[in-house]
């Protein structure tokens, strides 16, 4: 399902500031890969810088760092001294995320974890500002308990793929990973500790507030 017209989608691009060179690269680069759809993109990837200038974070984790491209983003708006983490559970992926992590400004501010997510989790004494869900979508509801306990007051979870390529309109449901996203939205709508908004940006976006 094209959630988005493909004319609406140009529009949007056309109108929202350039990607820097590397980001283009990144881009460009990943097209080739066999999951090429799992990269945020133009839009969604200037949304992420956006929000995380407008946060300011000193922490920010990041569950899925794919080709590094919403890392780079998300790196944007850290404070002097601050940090991001990024969990990614395939090794391939993770070298050519490093190598693009190389490039950037944020080399060193960018940290990069190999490995499952809920065992690497535990091990990172940080509190969180910002958060980036955007993993295995069997895994979000356990990523959200995990993280929930170490945010912030007023920090932000933004969670990825929340429409699912419109499976979660569909019924019956099908599919793990649209019956997963569906449980995740209705956990969090459930709970009473967060605000959040879905956007309808890309493939949804959740936006997510502790109180």
């Amino acid at each position: 399902m094209d959630l988005i017209h493909p004319l609406v989608q140009a529009y949007a691009e056309k109108f929202t500031a350039a990607e820097e060179p590397l980001l283009r690269q990144i881009n460009q680069q990943t097209q080739s890969h066999a999951h090429a759809n799992m990269l945020s993109g133009h839009v969604q990837g200037k949304l992420l810088e956006l929000l995380s200038v407008l946060i300011k974070p000193h922490r920010i984790l990041e569950i899925g760092s794919f080709t590094g491209y919403s890392a780079i983003c998300l790196s944007k708006g850290l404070v002097p001294g601050g940090a991001l983490h990024t969990i990614e559970l395939r090794e391939e992926d993770a070298v050519i995320a490093r190598q693009n992590f190389n490039l950037s400004e944020a080399k060193d501010k960018i940290i990069l974890h190999i490995g499952n997510a809920l065992d690497i989790i535990p091990t990172l004494a940080e509190e969180w500002d910002l958060v980036f869900i955007d993993a295995d979508k069997t895994g979000y509801i356990d990523y959200y308990r995990m993280i929930v306990p170490r945010l912030k007051k007023g920090a932000v979870i933004l969670a990825d793929n929340v429409l699912f390529h419109g499976e979660v309109l569909e019924q019956p449901l099908k599919g793990k990973n649209a019956k997963a996203i569906q449980a995740f939205n209705e956990y969090v709508q459930q709970d009473e500790t967060v605000d959040q908004l879905l956007l309808t940006v890309r493939d949804g976006l959740m936006l997510i507030i502790k109180k």
